[in-house]
């Protein structure tokens, strides 16, 4: 099992190059992690966006663009149109977001016609890496307040990205404020809701349980003394959070308040995509294609059954 970005960066330098279709390519940071992508080996560039303005900023930044395809559009959503269909038409293998709005980024991407959609819910993951493991918090970025069934289909795609990661048995906490169903807080029902699912055999390959708080999630000496029971308590490597809010400011507050290392992916589009925020660092941003190199090289198998929605 990989258990850090290291771990991941020496794992894709075995793997076949992928090909990346960077979206507005005029970020620098996202420019510098793409480059230092290509001179480790790990993919291949095409950069989408304003050609003079991308050739200006690797002068500027020392870049050495060799061997990229760049695609010159005239604005950011021009760029995004660009990347997305490269993607598509498989001309691409992995699709990042460069120095353009999310919602304009997730607009090229969603269309019906033209975009990179399969059926399936899409989600963010963030990677969070601690001194054990690499710790995922799930949905910080896509899905604004899901209910119980979008829930449950954000648990099956992080799931996925565990047994990318070499997890074939992932631990999955629902987060709430508190470790106690109480009927006035929604997120504790979802959490009771999930966990009894996943006893009926409802999850393939994952264990589920919750509420959980953020502590008797990640620290067993908290759960102990919380007299919270179970494997799960404590040991989590998924968190599943109750709406986009509290994973966004968990992640960041990791990052940046922390120090954190953390990566940024999206899972459940017809291709890998890298959805880091403008403001990460070049480091996480090369992480973030990383994973999502290895996301490429595993067909998704693993199905969720709701009702009469299947995953």
């Amino acid at each position: 099992m990989i258990t850090s970005f290291a771990g991941v960066l020496d794992e894709v330098r075995q793997r076949p190059r992928r090909r990346l279709a960077l979206a507005s390519a005029i970020s620098p940071n996202s420019l510098r992690a793409a480059v230092r992508a290509r001179d480790l080996g790990i993919a291949e560039l095409l950069l989408a966006g304003s050609r003079r303005e991308i050739e200006r900023l690797a002068a500027e930044h020392g870049l050495d663009l060799t061997g990229a395809e760049i695609l010159d559009a005239p604005n950011e959503l021009e760029a995004a149109r660009a990347a997305v269909q490269a993607v598509r038409e498989g001309r691409a293998d992995l699709l990042m977001k460069g120095l353009i709005h999310t919602d304009d980024f997730l607009r090229a991407l969603l269309d019906k016609e033209q975009g990179l959609r399969t059926g399936c819910i899409m989600s963010h993951v963030f990677l969070l890496e601690l001194p054990d493991r690499l710790l995922m918090v799930t949905d910080g970025a896509m899905n604004i307040a899901p209910d119980l069934v979008t829930k449950a289909a954000i648990i099956m795609n992080a799931v996925y990205l565990a047994n990318v990661l070499g997890n074939d048995n992932p631990k999955v906490g629902v987060l709430a404020a508190v470790e106690l169903v109480n009927p006035k807080m929604p997120a504790t029902l979802d959490a009771a809701a999930l966990a009894t699912m996943e006893r009926r055999g409802q999850f393939p390959t994952c264990e589920v349980d919750g509420p959980f708080a953020l502590d008797n999630a990640v620290s067993v000496e908290a759960a102990r003394l919380k007299k919270i029971p179970g494997e799960i308590a404590g040991r989590c490597d998924i968190l599943l959070v109750p709406d986009i809010e509290a994973g966004n400011i968990l992640a960041k507050s990791y990052s940046f308040l922390a120090g954190g290392r953390v990566a940024g992916v999206l899972v459940g589009a017809a291709a890998p995509v890298v959805l880091t925020s403008r403001a990460d660092s070049d480091e996480a941003q090369l992480h973030s294609i990383a994973v999502a190199v290895l996301m490429a090289q595993l067909q998704r198998t693993g199905r969720l059954k709701v009702g009469r929605v299947h995953y």
